[in-house]
């Protein structure tokens, strides 16, 4: 067994982000600090998209020691720099330029149709370096983690696959334009989860291809639940207060505008709605007698979750390091529109720069720090309200019960 009591099964879910994905590692830093030296991984289901599902691979291969995980985690994040990721060089970005300008004009007859705007080989061939994938069997054997999930969406099939690997009881599901698939994971599943369209080529994976996981997660809160979670830690990528509304604008949105807005509903938006729906879940739980719920509603179990999310804007962060983007990419981003305060979106999730993870990272930190006392009760086992968030969600949420019933 982990940390956790046996009548707790805490999950560690997080959304993918782009380069935003350094604040989650900023916010597992400071668990690792607070929980004693050799402890191992404190979660029991770790599951993640995109962004996060890198760095859901890596804690969950390295499980036996949770330090080190985050340690790992803080020296990749921590040196990342944009060719790490995708190529930067001025040759392969001409070439794409130039691939996209010809299948434009000619309709793919030349060329053919490009497969995406940037090459993310240098991050396969990273990950391939730094995650030892048969050591997350070892994980679950040795009771230091009892599953892991991946999502991606499949292009062939319209539905969202949750890839998982886990201890023996746990079965593969089918819902509605969703399934979670049993089986050994490896490094086309992260990269398939990651495949940000249009943006990162689609992966191959069986027989279908496969883009990044958030496309069509409804329900990202869904594969830990699957998989057996009482309690969910959700570390998200940005705060939900939506921007003021301009008063005049003089042009319409930029290609990057757009980018980024569709990034950013991608990654996030579905989160929100998984929430409501589990307070509202609770509240029924709480509200009737256990000896009063029959039938299919007595499958029903409620489900403790708390919220993490950067307190600062992360697009106000990434425009303060712009000029640290390779040339070649800044010049790609000027000619979409991305080089403009209002485009700051697109620039938050493709800055993978070290001055810019490492703030983010610090941030993280210092968040988690400001509600370290929850955190440590949230992860431990001990007694929490049915949900811990930050002040946004619990004015929307103010017509529901979000205590326990007394």
């Amino acid at each position: 067994m982990n940390n956790n009591s046996e009548r707790c099964k805490t999950a560690l879910v997080m959304p993918g982000g782009g380069a935003r994905g350094a604040f989650q590692v900023g916010v597992l830093k400071a668990l690792a600090e607070l929980l004693p030296k050799g402890s191992a991984n404190p979660f029991s289901v770790i599951s993640g998209t995109s962004a996060g599902a890198v760095n859901s691979i890596v804690l969950a291969a390295r499980a036996q020691n949770y330090r080190t995980a985050i340690a790992e985690l803080e020296r990749v994040w921590g040196h990342f720099r944009c060719h790490h990721v995708y190529k930067t060089d001025h040759l392969t970005m001409l070439k794409s330029s130039l691939h996209w300008l010809f299948a434009i004009v000619f309709g793919g007859w030349l060329v053919g149709a490009p497969r995406s705007l940037l090459d993310n080989a240098p991050l396969r061939e990273l990950l391939r370096r730094n995650v030892n994938f048969p050591q997350i069997q070892e994980a679950i054997d040795s009771g230091c983690l009892d599953a892991v999930a991946i999502t991606a969406a499949g292009y062939g099939s319209a539905r969202s696959t949750s890839f998982f690997q886990a201890a023996a009881e746990h079965r593969s599901w089918e819902r509605t334009r969703r399934l979670g698939k049993r089986g050994d994971l490896n490094l086309d599943h992260v990269m398939a989860s990651i495949a940000v369209p249009m943006i990162f080529p689609p992966v191959r994976v069986g027989g279908e291809f496969f883009g990044d996981g958030a496309m069509r997660q409804a329900t990202p809160l869904s594969p830990a639940i699957h998989l057996g979670a009482d309690r969910i830690l959700v570390l998200g990528i940005r705060d939900e207060t939506g921007d003021a509304p301009e008063k005049h604008v003089d042009s319409p949105p930029s290609f990057g505008q757009i980018a980024g807005y569709m990034l950013d509903t991608l990654f996030m938006d579905g989160l929100y709605t998984d929430l409501e729906r589990i307070i509202r879940i609770n509240q029924f739980i709480d509200a009737v007698p256990a000896k009063e719920i029959s039938g299919p509603l007595a499958q029903l179990r409620a489900i403790d979750t708390m919220l993490i999310v950067p307190s600062k804007d992360l697009r106000v962060i990434a425009y303060k390091h712009r000029q640290e983007l390779p040339f070649a990419i800044r010049a790609l981003l000027r000619g979409v529109g991305g080089q403009n305060p209002g485009e700051n979106r697109l620039l938050s999730f493709l800055l993978f720069e070290k001055a810019y993870t490492r703030e983010l990272i610090k941030l993280g930190y210092q968040d988690a720090m400001e509600v370290k006392d929850q955190l440590l009760d949230f992860v431990t086992g001990a007694e929490v309200p049915r949900l811990f968030a930050p002040s946004w969600i619990k004015k929307d949420l103010s017509g529901f019960r979000l205590s326990r019933k007394s």
